[in-house]
């Protein structure tokens, strides 16, 4: 089949996500001038340049009590940071549950029953038991066509890894088996990896 996204696909369900997918879930926690930390997942996420190290993810709705955005990207703007939290597999449960339409000021970390931790270079929570977190200072917000869609940008400050997931000396997701987003209601998780060789190396 073929459609043009602006006249609509005749499907149940719009299966963009499912056609880009897997994705990488950043679970993002922020924190508020006012001290209020927030945790919520974002599957419009990845790394995109390595030096400084920086990466991005998409805010693509609305909340009444946030007007034209959500909770994450409201506090980034008040504060200029933000920390992204790897998720694994047996965070899957705890990742969900952040993902509710709490109102403005919940503290996620503990309506979902999750440690935090303080971040060291940047004034945000983090999720203690995460495989890794990214501590990020923001570097640029862009406006997206479309309501509510917005790409936030960050450089990489600071780095955490959970020891458990080094394995001589290479992070190794297969110790904790990341969880992707794909379309639908559906996830995925990494269980296995091989390497390709570059052509010439």
């Amino acid at each position: 089949m073929f459609y043009r996204p602006e006249d609509g696909h005749d499907l149940p369900h719009n299966p963009f996500n499912a056609i880009v997918s897997p994705r990488p879930i950043g679970w993002i926690s922020t924190r508020g001038s006012d001290g209020a930390d927030n945790l919520a997942p974002y599957s419009f996420f990845n790394a995109v340049a390595y030096v400084p190290p920086q990466v991005m993810f998409s805010s693509t709705s609305a909340k009444p009590d946030r007007g034209d955005t959500k909770d994450s990207l409201a506090q980034i703007r008040d504060t200029g940071v933000f920390c992204v939290n790897i998720v694994e597999y047996a965070a899957r449960d705890a990742m969900n549950a952040t993902s509710a339409p709490f109102p403005a000021g919940t503290d996620e970390f503990i309506e979902a029953g999750i440690e935090k931790m303080q971040c060291e270079t940047i004034d945000c929570a983090r999720v203690a038991s995460a495989p890794a977190n990214l501590e990020c200072k923001l570097t640029k917000i862009v406006e997206l066509p479309g309501a509510a869609n917005f790409a936030v940008f960050g450089e990489v400050t600071g780095v955490h890894i959970r020891d458990n997931c080094l394995v001589d000396g290479i992070f190794d997701v297969l110790t904790f088996n990341p969880l992707s987003r794909m379309g639908y209601r559906d996830y995925t998780v990494v269980r296995e990896k091989f390497a390709l060789n570059r052509p010439g190396e």
